[in-house]
This record gives C-alpha cells, sequence and structure tokens, in this order.
C-alpha cells in the first residue's frame, strides 16, 4: 500500500473502516461517479471515453444509489452541501492553524456529515469540476479547474491518484474562488459521510452543469441536498431596472418585472451573485433566520 492510500486508510477509525472504500473509489474516479449521478438523476451525461473496471463501476453505482437513498431527509443525508458567500469560501481555504469544530444545525442542519477537521489546511489539491465534464455541453471550455478538496488525507489522496487533480497553494485557491465568483458561479462547501464524516471541498458551480443544483431546481428544493447560505437578496428602491442581473440567478429566484427586479425569497439561496453583478448596488444580502445561520468560520471559531 503506498503512502497516500496508507493515511486516508489510517484516517479512519476501526468501526469506520467501510468508509474508506467507498472514499477510496470516490476520490479517485471521481469522475465516474458523478457520470453514474447524473444517470440516476434521469440526467443524460456525456458518454464517457474511458470506463473503469466493471468492479469498480458496480462500487460507484452501489455508491451513487446510497447517496440517493438518503438524501431525501436531513436526518439521513450523508452528502450535501451549504451556499456559502465568496468572502466565506475563502475563509475555508486560507486557514493556518488546524480546525476541529461542529458547527451547530442552524449552521449545519445535516445530522450527518458536519463536522470541519482541518488537521493541515494548506494541503489542497484544485481539480477539474466532474459535473461540467460529464454534461452534454459544459458552460465552461477547458481548463476547467473550479474544484478543490481542502484538507488531508484526501487532498494529497485525489491529487496521486485522480489525473484530473493536482496539489494548488492557498493563494491559486483564493485565485480560482474570486474569478468563479466574478464569472458568476456559486460558492458551496460540501461535507461527506464517507470522506470523513466532514467538510472536504469548495465546489464553484452552476444550473447548468452542477448535479446538486441540478436537482434543487428540479426537484424544487424537495431533496435538501443544498442549504442556504443564511442569507437572502433584497432589492432597494435604486433598483433602475437596467436588466444587468437577469439570467444571473442560478436558482431561479431573480426575475425582472415591469421596472425592477424582483426577488423570490423561497428560492433565493443567498450566494450573493447578483449583489456582485449589480452596476448600482441596488441588491444586497441581509441575514435572514428562516434560511439557517451562515458558515462564518470567524464566528464559529470565536465560540
Amino acid at each position: 500500500m503506498d503512502e497516500v492510500t496508507k493515511a486516508l486508510y489510517n484516517s479512519y477509525s476501526l468501526e469506520n473502516k467501510s468508509d474508506f472504500f467507498s472514499a477510496y473509489v470516490y476520490l479517485k474516479y471521481i469522475d465516474q461517479f458523478i457520470f453514474h449521478a447524473l444517470n440516476a438523476s434521469g440526467l443524460t451525461p456525456r458518454e464517457r471515453t474511458e470506463v473503469p473496471e466493471a468492479g469498480i463501476d458496480e462500487m460507484l453505482e452501489s455508491a451513487v444509489q446510497r447517496v440517493a437513498e438518503n438524501s431525501i431527509s436531513l436526518d439521513t443525508s450523508y452528502y450535501h452541501g451549504k451556499v456559502v458567500k465568496v468572502n466565506e469560501a475563502i475563509k475555508l481555504v486560507t486557514q493556518k492553524d488546524p480546525i476541529s469544530i461542529t458547527p451547530p444545525e442552524q449552521v449545519i442542519p445535516y445530522k450527518v456529515a458536519r463536522d470541519i477537521v482541518l488537521d493541515s489546511p494548506d494541503a489542497i489539491a484544485l481539480g477539474s469540476c466532474a459535473c461540467r465534464a460529464a454534461a452534454e455541453q459544459s458552460c465552461l471550455p477547458p481548463p476547467m479547474e473550479v474544484c478543490l478538496i481542502i484538507g488531508d488525507p484526501y487532498a494529497s489522496f485525489i491529487a496521486e491518484k485522480s489525473p484530473i487533480f493536482r496539489k494548488c497553494t492557498q493563494e491559486e485557491a483564493v485565485e480560482v474562488i474570486e474569478a468563479a465568483h466574478k464569472r458568476g458561479d456559486v460558492q458551496c462547501a460540501y461535507f461527506k459521510k464517507d470522506v470523513g464524516n466532514r467538510f472536504f471541498a469548495i465546489c464553484n458551480c452552476c444550473s447548468c452543469c452542477c448535479v446538486g443544483i441540478k436537482m434543487w431546481n428540479l426537484l424544487g428544493g424537495a431533496v435538501p441536498i443544498l442549504v442556504a447560505s443564511g442569507y437572502v437578496a433584497q432589492v432597494s428602491d435604486d433598483c433602475n431596472g437596467c436588466g444587468s442581473c437577469d439570467g444571473c440567478c442560478h436558482f431561479n429566484a431573480l426575475t425582472l418585472g415591469s421596472e425592477v427586479a424582483e426577488i423570490d425569497q423561497s428560492k433565493c439561496m443567498g450566494c450573493g451573485v447578483c449583489e456582485d453583478v449589480c452596476p448600482v448596488g441596488a441588491i444586497s444580502l441581509v441575514s435572514d433566520p428562516s434560511k439557517g445561520e451562515p458558515l462564518d468560520l470567524d464566528e464559529l471559531l470565536s465560540k
């Protein structure tokens, strides 16, 4: 067993060793996992150019099925994400000291996979978005490096074992997040039971490719694979109806009324894309307790 695999294996307690095998195939074949996730969701993926051996493919299909079966409730879901504002995403990739916290359910409302444990916060792997690679027609041309795996042993493992990931610095991770936000992507922090029962990734997502956002929109939020940031967008009287924000919302929460932009707060996930798109500063994010509390590391670490 090589060193990165050994480190991954040793990170699991004896009673959770079975999660190692799920994490191994997920991290090594993350692009194939997303292919099966699209199929299982009734969405049409791009035809695969490479197919893993039969045993691996069956394990991936089984892993996707387990996620699907457990995703219908906050109590049972163990692969899920929280929308975060861009500054909150940057905090997650720029920590200098080890972190070990369990955010309250007001922040991460799931019963499973809620911890933020970063023994080596500067260990980051940057990779091509598996969702965009599997989509029939991606919104991004190559290169599509917008996915970040945070912390070891996961970052080192995927950087060595997956051909679409590589190690990167914290500074490069910040540049990726800022460029993606400027482009109009949504920042999501992902948590997964099999990957240490904790936060492990920042994804820069879009509604045309991202499986999570696609399913959220398709099912109207009935399957809680994503939760809101803790904020909602509001439009001030400064809105002049210029239309700069038209089409920017990945959750279909923003429309142009007869004269001004309008926000459907039941759909708004508080990502902040529209806030930064508005040229006159007429859209802003405000705290909304009905959307939970923000994943703000400064606040969580101060408690």
